[in-house]
C-alpha cells in the first residue's frame, strides 16, 4: 500500500473510514478481496509471491495496513521478511498492544522501511521505522493520510488526499467521492515534490495518487468503513497495465 487516506473518530457511529492505493509491479501475482483459505477469519487480498497482505480485517475485530517507506538511504538487513506479513501477524496477534510494543522495541529493525496502521475498532496505532527513527504512536481521532514517508508528512499525494477525504465526508458522498480522489493522476508541480533520493522524472512519476505504468502502477484502490454495531463494508477495485480497471469486489463482515 502506497497511499492511505482515513477518519478515525473512534467515539462517533462510524469510528473509522478508510480510501487506499496500492502500488505495485502488475507482474506481481496478487489475489483479489476475499476470505483467506488457510485464515478463513481474514479477509483482504493477498501477495501471492510472499503471503502476505497490504490491508486486511479480522472477524474477531482488528484492521492493519501497510506502506513501505521510500528511502535509498535506509538499509534494508539481509533477509528481510516481507513487510506484506505484519499485517497479518498483527490480526492475529493475542495482544495488539503488546505485540506492538514488541516489534517496536524487538523485531522492527529486521524490516526494511515500513509504516503499519494498526487498530480494533477503538484504538488505532502507527507503527513506523524510517531513516528518522523507529516510533509506536497512538493516532489522534481526525484526518490523517499516510504514503511513504511518516504519517501525515506533507507531501503532495497525501495533502490532496486528505483534503479530497474532508471534501468526500462534508458532502455525504462515500466511497464515491473519495474513489474518485484516489483516482486521480495528475503529478504534482515540481516545486512542490520531495526529494527522497530516486531522481527528479521518478519524484514526478510516483506524485500522483493514482500512478500509471506499464510494468509498476497502482494494482488496486480499497476502502473500508467501520461501523460502532460491528458492521466491516470493505471494498477493493483492481488495475491492470495503463490502469485499466480489471473487477470490483464489495463484501460485508458482521463481528
Amino acid at each position: 500500500m502506497c497511499l492511505i487516506a482515513f477518519d478515525y473518530r473512534p467515539h462517533d457511529d462510524i469510528p473509522l473510514r478508510l480510501v487506499a492505493n496500492r502500488d505495485e509491479f502488475h507482474a506481481r501475482p496478487t489475489a483479489p478481496l476475499a476470505c483467506w483459505e488457510d485464515k478463513p477469519d481474514i479477509l483482504g487480498g493477498r501477495d501471492l509471491e510472499a503471503g502476505g497482505t497490504w490491508l486486511a480485517v479480522h472477524r474477531r475485530g482488528r484492521f492493519a495496513a501497510v506502506t513501505n517507506v521510500r528511502d535509498p538511504r535506509l538499509a534494508v538487513p539481509p533477509g528481510a521478511p516481507s513487510r506484506g506479513h505484519l499485517v497479518p501477524d498483527a490480526l492475529e496477534a493475542d495482544d495488539l498492544p503488546a505485540w506492538l510494543a514488541w516489534m517496536a522495541v524487538d523485531r522492527v529493525l529486521a524490516h526494511a522501511g515500513f509504516n503499519l496502521l494498526a487498530g480494533d475498532g477503538v484504538n488505532l496505532w502507527h507503527l513506523h521505522r524510517g531513516l528518522d527513527g523507529i516510533s509506536l504512536t497512538r493516532v489522534t481521532p481526525g484526518l490523517h493520510a499516510l504514503s511513504n514517508a511518516g504519517l501525515d508528512t506533507p507531501w503532495p499525494k497525501t495533502t490532496a488526499a486528505r483534503q479530497g477525504l474532508a471534501g468526500c465526508l462534508r458532502q455525504g458522498h462515500w466511497p464515491r467521492d473519495a474513489l474518485a480522489v484516489m483516482a486521480d493522476t495528475r503529478p504534482a508541480d515540481d516545486h512542490q515534490l520531495p526529494d527522497t533520493g530516486v531522481g527528479l522524472d521518478k519524484e514526478r512519476w510516483l506524485s500522483p495518487a493514482f500512478i500509471l505504468g506499464q510494468d509498476y502502477g497502482t494494482r488496486a484502490t480499497s476502502w473500508l468503513t467501520w461501523h460502532a454495531d460491528g458492521r466491516i463494508e470493505l471494498g477493493e477495485r483492481r488495475f491492470g497495465p495503463a490502469g485499466v480497471m480489471l473487477g470490483e469486489t464489495k463484501l460485508r463482515l458482521e463481528l
